[in-house]
């Protein structure tokens, strides 16, 4: 799916970039990074054609996602880094804890 597709069907569904991506726990920028794609993940383009299919329909999306606990993606890496935080390469290809490092 186009980008501009994407935007389409959002549009179907009455949803702004920014909404949707507050949906999907994502980070707007993310979201409106794919413009410069040729096309945008499965992922996405699945639930934006879905909603605009359900809105066509008459069907309130908003209404069948009521009570859905969504929790924000973590930005890339961001894990990793706090993981290897307190950590020092032994130079075979394993980490070791340096002196002090607590687990949080």
């Amino acid at each position: 799916m186009t980008y501009e597709e994407f935007l389409r069907q959002l549009g179907k569904a009455g949803l702004t970039v920014k909404e949707f991506s507050e949906l999907v726990g994502m980070n707007r920028n993310s979201v409106s990074n794919y413009a410069g794609w040729s096309s945008i993940p499965t992922h996405l383009a699945v639930i934006s054609k879905l909603m605009g299919e359900m809105a066509e329909q008459g069907i309130d999306f908003r209404q069948a996602l009521a009570g859905l606990e969504t929790v924000p993606k973590k930005p890339r890496g961001a894990s990793r880094k706090r993981h290897l935080a307190g950590t020092q390469d032994r130079g075979d290809g394993t980490m070791s804890r340096t002196k002090g490092a607590q687990d949080e």
